[in-house]
């Protein structure tokens, strides 16, 4: 029985070595402010743990992770009901300090372009773009994670781009 506790120990260590930075850029993208976006990815792991402590099994660690993540900050926005983009701006971009303030405006510029058109999108486009382009998840693995088809997934990335690139011409042109 200790063998296998322990397995289970470095399986976790080894999940939270791999993905935690990962799960905290999807929260704090989510979020849109750093110090919930560690506080909802510390507990992603602390409930992750939990789950497999109470001897429950995990497939795929990562789509779990995910899961769970998405699961909290669910719950983070129905206690909150808005997030602001200046939350955003304050606190979740860190610029290098060698680029020059033209280019700090112009990519922050893009990037508020980007960020307000992606939330016009329906929450089922949004959330699969933002899983595929800022997480960089394959559709497979956000399938598993939403637990449905890979041609779902694709008809949704391909209808949300559609959306998207019809709201930036909308918009700028």
């Amino acid at each position: 029985m200790k063998v296998n506790k322990e397995k289970i120990e470095q399986e976790f260590m080894a999940a939270y070595e791999s993905y935690s930075d990962d799960i905290f850029r999807y929260c704090s993208y989510q979020t849109s402010n750093r110090e919930v976006a560690l506080d909802i990815s510390q507990d992603t792991f602390t409930k992750t743990w939990k789950y497999i402590a109470d001897g429950k099994e995990v497939e795929n660690i990562r789509a779990f992770l995910y899961r769970v993540a998405k699961n909290l900050i669910i719950d983070w926005r129905r206690k909150k009901k808005s997030s602001s983009l200046d939350a955003l701006l304050d606190e979740g971009f860190d610029y290098d300090d060698d680029m020059d303030a033209m280019e700090r405006h112009e990519t922050g510029y893009e990037a508020n372009l980007a960020k307000e058109a992606l939330d016009t999108l329906k929450d089922s486009y949004k959330e699969v773009m933002t899983m595929r382009y800022i997480e960089g998840l394959s559709v497979k693995e956000i399938a598993e994670k939403l637990k449905t088809t890979e041609n779902n997934i694709s008809v949704r990335i391909h209808r949300g781009l559609q959306k998207l690139n019809e709201e930036l011409k909308e918009q700028h042109g």
